[in-house]
Order: structure tokens, then sequence, then C-alpha cells
């Protein structure tokens, strides 16, 4: 890769965020990065999301997702296959529309991949963004041992464009509502490809308010043990389909338990 030319392409899915739309978009123009494509998808929002997509309209290519489903997940996925399928560079980021990169993000990603040729995917650290307080997350060891790695939001993810279109075949199956796009390429990324890759950076401001989806699955909540289970069937699934072993662990037997007295 030419580090004079390299396009890179930012890929922005988008449903009904024109509150936090804005400043995703501007955020990326900001970046000190020159040779940026910005392609957002709408999935059909309701508000005036697409009123100010057409603002930006000699800055950024806007692609609207026909084929929604109502399986929010799939939903998602589908709208970054259609964004990476019409994009020109060897390089995707994704941004879900109510986050945002710091200015340096893209640069200091990049710089990354050009000193480590064989990195395929990489993951960025977010800063948790509250209403009224920033915690940047740190990378640390998980208190109990399961199949899964740690875990970054789906904007925290870089990936070159071969490498994701590789994973979304293995990705793409609508079962498992609740694992989303971030769990699954993480997966598949580390178990099948080998490749889990983390810039100890806090690079991308990762919103927490009451209406995003990380909302209804708080901390030791109903919705946060049921998922957890749905986690633990995805994997037994995807390892049963690629002929990984899998052993059935502490936390396994201990989600199990626990659901199947809240259900």
């Amino acid at each position: 890769m030419d580090k004079k030319r390299d396009i890179v392409s930012v890929l922005i899915v988008n449903y009904n965020n024109a509150k936090y739309l804005k400043n995703s978009i501007d955020s990326i123009i900001a970046q000190d990065y020159g040779n940026i494509e910005i392609i957002v998808v709408d999935d059909n929002s309701t508000d005036h999301s697409l009123k100010i997509l057409k603002s930006y309209k000699t800055k950024i290519k806007i692609i609207k997702n026909k084929q929604k489903t109502g399986i929010s997940f799939f939903d998602q996925m589908n709208c970054y296959d259609l964004a990476y399928k019409v994009s020109s560079g060897k390089i995707l980021f994704f941004l879900d529309s109510d986050d945002y990169f710091h200015k340096t993000k893209v640069s200091k990603i990049m710089k990354f991949f050009y000193k480590n040729k064989k990195i395929e995917i990489l993951y960025d650290l977010p800063i948790k963004l509250f209403e009224k307080k920033k915690i940047n997350m740190r990378y640390k060891k998980k208190l109990i041992s399961n199949y899964w790695p740690f875990l970054t939001p789906t904007s925290c993810i870089t990936i070159k464009k071969k490498f994701f279109e590789k994973n979304l075949k293995l990705i793409s199956t609508k079962s498992y509502k609740n694992i989303w796009m971030d769990f699954r390429i993480i997966t598949s990324a580390k178990y099948i490809f080998k490749q889990y890759n983390f810039i100890n950076k806090n690079l991308t401001y990762y919103r927490q308010t009451n209406t995003n989806v990380s909302s209804k699955f708080k901390f030791l909540s109903k919705n946060w043990w049921l998922r957890r289970w749905e986690a633990h069937l995805y994997i037994k699934y995807f390892f049963k389909k690629h002929s990984i072993k899998h052993v059935k662990n502490y936390d396994y037997f201990l989600t199990k338990f626990i659901n199947f007295i809240v259900k």
C-alpha cells in the first residue's frame, strides 16, 4: 500500500439517528488523514436523517437499504454489506451513526497497518460517552473464561476489504437475533483465520444512551443473561459448523442455569 495515495472507506450505517448523524459524519471529514471515502447507508429512517444526509451530498455517498427485514442485527449487517460492495478503499472502517471517531483515528490505524502487513483486522478501544462523563475502556482479561474474546463495538473494527468479504460468508446466518456483527466477526476472525489484533489506543467515541441497542442489555439484567446464553448457542453452532472442538465450560452451565430461572 502506498502511504500517500491509499484511499480508505468509512462505512456508516444509520437508522433514525438524526440527532447524532451530523456529529458522526463531521468526525470523518475532520480526520487528519486526507484520502477518505465516506459511504452512508440509511436503513429506512423515519426521522429527518435523509435531509441531513442530502446536505452532505457532495462529500458522501448515500445508499438506501431496500431490503429491511425487521431483524435489527441482520439489517445492520446487510447495510454494511451494501456499503462495502460500492467502496473503493482496501481498508474499511465501520461506524454506527451514533458514534464518532477521534480526529487522529484513521491516520493512527493506517500507520499500524503499514507497519504490520500481515494483519487483516484491527480493533481499537472505545471511549464510552455518557451524558456527563467519558470513560476510556481498557483492554483486560476476563474473570470468567468463555469462548468469545474481549469484545469491542462495531465502530472500533477496521478490516481489509477482502478479509471482510471472507468473513461475511461465514457469519450471515439469520439465526441468533441478538448476536450482532461485531461478535460474529471477532469470533470468525479469531477461530477461523487466527486474527485477533488490538491497537491499545482509545480512538472511538461510543455513545451510551437510553435509546441505543446496548441499553437493553445492562450488566446482569435479565436481557443480559438471555443474550449471553444466545452467545453460547451461537458459538456452539459456529464451532460445530466449522469442525472446531467445543467443550461446555463453567460459564456455559452457569448461564444455562440462570436462563432457566429468569425465563
